[in-house]
């Protein structure tokens, strides 16, 4: 298959870039600094640009773009960048595809189980309603873009994903340093659930969603198994053999973090009832296993 995706050259995107291609799939990047003969130069301002000429008979587009959500605190400004680097990416996609004389097969676009907002031990599938904050708020305004794409040519298949487990990216690396050190702690009360998923099972099911012509739709990709942030950090200390002994209140979150400490206070807990339901199987189901393979120990 040809494929396209923007935002290949982030943490999540380069995974799948090699995932696709050791599959022997043909991979486009788009990206603004093209440095590879793959990469292909865009402006993700909202407008189509020149985008439906290198579209145009594609396979499959995915959407990845946007700017990293932890990456700092969220003021007003931050806010802004981080709501433009989703829905203008988003748009210009949408609006190419539309002028595509032969429109992609699919497209698979990037959201978050942020989506649901913060929602205590409920167990929550892809039929939940969204939550009111802003991660909330953000997620349906990115996906409403998104849902713009989809034409009896075009299927569209939504991606919430959970906290995704790889020692080399994402949010995992941040933690080992200081539970490495002993200082492991726990977070808010600690009841909150945190949806994950091995980076492995990430990458694999965005690959079944391309290929899988009954897949449409919101599809949470997370494990089966939530797990509490208590959890988290006892398997997380016991698989790196350190103490976990320390807590982070939640007032304290909020005074270093402002608005970004929902990111660690609230939490989801997520299941991937679309995806099994149609079949699709997960390698790494349970969290310790998960983390040894993860960081080889």
């Amino acid at each position: 298959m040809t494929i396209v995706i923007a935002g290949g050259s982030g943490f999540l995107g380069r995974k799948l870039v090699k995932r696709l291609e050791d599959d022997g799939h043909s991979v486009a990047i788009l990206t603004r600094r093209p440095t590879r003969a793959r990469d292909v130069q865009w402006s993700p301002d909202g407008s189509s640009g020149t985008l439906p000429l290198r579209l145009d008979g594609q396979d499959a587009v995915i959407n990845l773009a946007g700017e990293g959500i932890a990456d700092r605190r969220w003021s007003t400004a931050r806010k802004a960048e981080l709501r433009n680097s989703r829905i203008l990416s988003t748009q210009t996609l949408v609006r190419a595809v539309a002028q595509c004389a032969h429109p992609p097969k699919v497209f698979i676009s990037a959201s978050a189980v942020g989506y649901y907002g913060p929602r205590g031990d409920e167990p929550i599938n892809e039929a939940a309603p969204a939550g009111s904050d802003f991660l909330s708020r953000l997620c349906v305004e990115w996906e409403q873009e998104a849902r713009m794409v989809e034409s009896p040519a075009t299927r569209l298949a939504i991606v919430r994903t959970g906290l995704a487990l790889a020692e080399d990216g994402g949010a995992l690396p941040r933690m080992l340093l200081p539970f490495k050190l002993g200082l492991g702690a726990t977070m808010a009360t600690g009841d909150q659930f945190m949806p994950w998923i091995h980076v492995d099972d990430w990458t694999a099911l965005v690959s079944w969603l391309v290929h899988n012509d009954r897949a449409t739709g919101a599809f949470n990709a997370a494990a089966p198994t939530p797990v509490t942030n208590h959890t988290f950090t006892r398997m997380l200390a016991r698989v790196l053999n350190r103490p976990a002994v320390l807590h982070a209140p939640a007032f304290v979150l909020r005074a270093s973090l402002g608005e970004m400490s929902t990111i660690l206070v609230n939490g989801q807990r997520v299941v991937p009832h679309a995806a099994e339901h149609l079949g699709f199987r997960f390698t790494q189901r349970e969290l310790e296993p998960a983390l040894r393979n993860v960081l080889g120990v």
